[in-house]
């Protein structure tokens, strides 16, 4: 079936070209305009979706060719848009910038061209040119298929400046201007190591903020062009064969704890979708400010985020400590990615030099470094049966940390690494993910939407742990 939804990507010429600032006020002009955007990121990022969900006021999703692969992408496209007026992705790196220098797999390009979205190019003119005509004309005839339909000017120096660009593109027949963008046009956005301080309404993204973003671009983008060039995008025929499987056969739904607050929210919205669709009942809960895990549940996940910015409060919440130690011993499932590894560690040592011990679970403890340890995309193989499959299955994810376990985890009684890890450029094969019972702790971010049959096979596991109950469980939510 053919659907018609506008759709635009915003790439840039390299990272830090502005893409992320410039998306928001885009979201946040098109949502005063009265669309519904639905906001997309390229890439394994968990923090600009953070701005790009605040904006568009839903949640954002990644779209990530290398991960997931064509099918899924054009799939998750189709269902999240369905009650959108328009999409708008936000690219990753620069525009070709991917998992391999050759080819533009994992890359803005490769979503851009599985889509068939037009492509606004970001760029800093700063002491610029005529040269603009010839970096367009070289992003613009470099890969087929990919088509570059406007340039947006960051740190353009003036209206001149601006008249002067937008001649040397017309006179060398390159896409025009959409938006010139002086320096410090948009509030400026935070970082810290991982990335851009997430989103938090109470403190860096509130309502305010975001009005002076819409205000921006308002003034400084040529909004009528944007969502012009965004509905030259054909028709979308998704040819997903992604298919929705039942809940977990089962007399019990299956009630799974996810940690998330200032210290753990690095989660793909899409594996939640999809955990839903099956059954799965979430329920959202908080290390620092709870005092014990909800009542009731089969499983719990830790994901990633900024433990060791928050290692003090965590470590003196000693009740939820507590609670999850308990809940490890019951022998039900515990999933634990990056900060949720750091966070089943004996402690973490800051960079700071303080140590602050944390649950004990894994026989080995954790410090923080100056530089990243890992970054890039892994491709895993299973050596054994574990949450996600059983021995063989493969799946793939991303990794990007700055810390590092201190000593061997699988010195430890009854611990094994079980993921055979590949990664992309690297002969070398590695080992890594940590398991002990039905505890499962690793540095990768896996991208398990994707994945039907893992989640499938998770959610069996989680079946096969279930204590047996006198009495039906009970209906009440268990998120907070």
């Amino acid at each position: 079936m053919m659907r018609t939804i506008p759709r635009i990507l915003i790439a840039g010429v390299q990272s830090g070209s502005g893409k992320t600032t410039l998306t928001i006020g885009l979201i946040s002009a098109l949502r005063r305009r009265g669309l519904r955007v639905q906001a997309f990121k390229a890439g394994p990022d968990f923090l600009d979706p953070t701005w790009l969900s605040a904006a568009s006021g839903r949640p954002c999703y990644n779209l990530d060719g290398w991960m997931s692969g064509r099918d899924y992408v054009e799939g998750l496209l189709d269902r999240v848009t369905k009650d959108a007026d328009l999409a708008v992705i936000e690219g990753v790196m620069g525009l070709f910038d991917g998992s391999r220098t050759s080819g533009s797999a994992g890359s803005s390009a490769e979503i851009a061209r599985w889509l068939q979205a037009p492509v606004v190019l970001v760029g800093n003119v700063h002491g610029m040119g005529q040269s603009i005509a010839a970096l367009v004309a070289g992003f613009a005839g470099f890969e087929e298929g990919v088509r570059i339909r406007g340039v947006i000017a960051n740190h353009c120096g003036s209206e001149n400046h601006r008249t002067m660009l937008n001649e040397a593109l017309a006179s060398s027949r390159q896409p025009l201007l959409v938006g010139a963008i002086p320096r410090m046009a948009f509030p400026q956005l935070h970082s810290r190591h991982l990335g851009l301080v997430t989103a938090d309404p109470a403190r860096n993204c509130s309502t305010t903020v975001l009005k002076e973003f819409a205000t921006a671009a308002e003034r400084y983008l040529d909004l009528d062009e944007i969502i012009r060039i965004a509905r030259e995008a054909p028709p979308f025929r998704s040819t997903s064969s992604h298919t929705v499987h039942g809940p977990a056969s089962s007399k019990h739904s299956i009630r799974l704890a996810v940690a998330r607050d200032e210290a753990f929210n690095f989660y793909y919205q899409d594996l939640f979708d999809e955990l839903e669709r099956r059954g799965c009942r979430i329920g959202f809960f908080s290390p620092l400010h709870d005092s014990s895990l909800p009542a009731e549940v089969d499983a719990l996940y830790l994901g990633g985020g900024y433990p060791e910015e928050f290692a003090g409060m965590l470590a003196a919440n000693r009740e939820m400590l507590s609670s999850i130690v308990s809940f490890a011993h019951s022998g039900r499932p515990i999933y634990a990615e990056c900060g949720g590894l750091i966070y089943l560690s004996q402690a973490v040592a800051t960079r700071d030099g303080k140590r602050y011990p944390l649950l004990g679970i894994l026989p080995a403890e954790t410090r923080m470094l100056d530089r990243h340890k890992r970054l890039g995309y892994v491709e895993v193989c299973l050596r054994e049966e574990t949450l996600w499959g059983k021995a063989g299955t493969r799946l793939r994810g991303h990794e990007f940390h700055y810390s590092e376990p201190i000593s061997d985890i699988t010195a430890g009684d009854g611990w094994s690494a079980v993921y055979e890890v590949e990664k992309p450029r690297v002969i070398r094969k590695a080992t890594e993910g940590f398991s002990h019972g039905r505890v499962l702790a690793s540095y990768i971010h896996l991208h398990l939407a994707s994945k039907p049959a893992a989640l499938a096979h998770f959610l069996d596991m989680c079946v096969r742990t279930q204590p047996e109950k006198a009495h039906p469980p009970s209906q009440r939510e268990i998120s907070r």
